[in-house]
């Protein structure tokens, strides 16, 4: 027996060992065609539609309720954030304490993000505790208290937080340049104020959730490891807890037509702040795909074009972007960076050097090769888990984009040509088009 185990182990000593050839770098596999996995639509027995993202291992379970509840439905500035902001503090059965006490025993997390177009509920949760926590979220979603003394405690500290906002240059010139695209009294382009804060009242939020937070006004997003029992229990609840109302519906102003600068003078900053930019579209229009590609070559990540000549190469600041916000009514291109006093002119001259570049050149192929797989690859991970697979599908149910809008924009980022993105830079990218805002020097 041990003569046989000692010949055995001399001849594995001869057999060849697969050694990994550390010199070689793994081949780079383009991502092909990416797609949404199937997403079944249910309808709650109050009419609104739920999205169930049936994936994942983990026992956790995200449920998401979107309302067209932003500024362009409110009756009045801020309405619709400080509606937001203040569902959270208690409602008709529960206290703002007793909430954030439940939430805490039962490992849960709650939030109501506010954006431009919608206000949401965020509800996380452990599978085994979903049932305690969403009777919760429900009574908030039904009769929120709005308490007097609560959106005293709110709007004071906004106050501050505005304050403290208004002494940094960036948010000055963001703050400037959506103005100046969209309007002072635009829904996109209107402005806060600490007495804009003062004027809000109780009977401003109770009308605006009134008004918006209705079943014809909302669509939910079921995602994680969640059964039919889930499942029923957020009909059941949510059923109840949201009547039927009115669809959201509203007319926008007219925006400025004529592009100008501005300069805002601050003499006791060492830095300004550069925002530069225009009115563009929503993701509906047919150009949004492919600006979505020319934004990113031009300051859309950190090899950008941008980042290479005023970050890398001049050196003037350690970050410079440009970006696409899209909303549900329109949208705006804009770049931004902040840079020394002394450097403001170069820099501008430079922004619009890079811009006019894009508008006279192809963008070589190395270069597009190199954006397509940056965005291919941001692609892939916005379908890694069902929490980031419920974000794609609720963007694209609440701007009223198709289902397949993902699978089509995801094979225009990849077939895009140079001469595509030449046209579209000699169509956006002009000069005379751009709207510019410089604050501290």
């Amino acid at each position: 027996m041990l003569l046989g185990t000692i010949s055995n182990l001399n001849c594995n000593e001869h057999r060849p060992k697969l050694m990994p050839n550390r010199k070689k770098a793994p081949t780079i596999k383009d991502i092909e065609k990416l797609h949404l996995p199937d997403i079944p639509v249910h309808r709650l027995d109050n009419g609104m539609p739920l999205y169930e993202i049936q994936m994942g291992t983990q026992e956790v379970v995200k449920l998401e309720v979107a309302f067209l509840a932003g500024r362009p439905f409110e009756h009045k500035p801020l309405a619709a954030r400080a509606t937001a902001g203040m569902i959270k503090e208690g409602s008709r059965n529960y206290s703002a304490h007793q909430i954030a006490d439940q939430m805490d025993f039962y490992g849960c997390s709650l939030s109501f993000p506010f954006h431009m177009d919608t206000s949401n509920a965020i509800l996380y949760s452990l599978s085994k505790h979903f049932g305690k926590a969403l009777p919760l979220l429900a009574d908030m979603l039904a009769a929120p208290a709005f308490p007097e003394d609560e959106l005293k405690a709110f709007i004071r500290r906004n106050q501050r937080k505005l304050e403290v906002d208004l002494s940094k240059n960036d948010v000055v010139a963001y703050r400037q340049i959506t103005e100046l695209l969209f309007g002072a009294h635009h829904p996109y382009g209107y402005n806060s104020y600490p007495e804009t804060y003062a004027t809000l009242n109780r009977e401003d939020l109770a009308g605006h959730f009134n008004r918006r937070y209705n079943s014809s006004n909302c669509a939910a997003f079921l995602s994680g490891k969640a059964g039919p029992d889930v499942l029923k229990m957020v009909n059941e609840s949510l059923s109840q807890a949201i009547q039927p109302g009115q669809a959201a519906t509203t007319s926008m102003p007219a925006c400025p037509e004529q592009p100008e600068a501005q300069k805002i003078t601050r003499p006791d900053t060492v830095q300004a702040a550069i925002r530069i930019g225009r009115r563009l579209f929503n993701r509906h229009h047919p150009d949004y795909c492919g600006m979505y590609v020319l934004n990113t070559i031009l300051g859309g990540y950190f090899g950008s074009r941008l980042m290479a000549n005023i970050r890398e190469e001049k050196g003037y600041t350690y970050n410079i972007y440009s970006m696409l916000d899209a909303m549900h009514y329109d949208g705006c291109f804009y770049v931004g960076t902040e840079v020394g006093n002394e450097f403001v002119g170069d820099t501008l001259k430079q922004i619009y050097q890079e811009m006019e570049d894009l508008r006279e050149e192809p963008v070589d192929e190395e270069e597009l090769s190199m954006v397509r797989n940056y965005l291919m690859g941001n692609f892939l991970t916005m379908l890694d888990g069902p929490f980031n697979v419920s974000e794609v599908v609720r963007t694209q149910v609440m701007e009223g984009l198709p289902m397949d809008y993902f699978e089509n924009m995801t094979e225009k980022v990849r077939t895009i040509t140079a001469a595509e993105l030449q046209s579209l830079a000699q169509r956006y990218f002009r000069r005379e088009d751009m709207w510019e805002v410089v604050v501290g020097v």
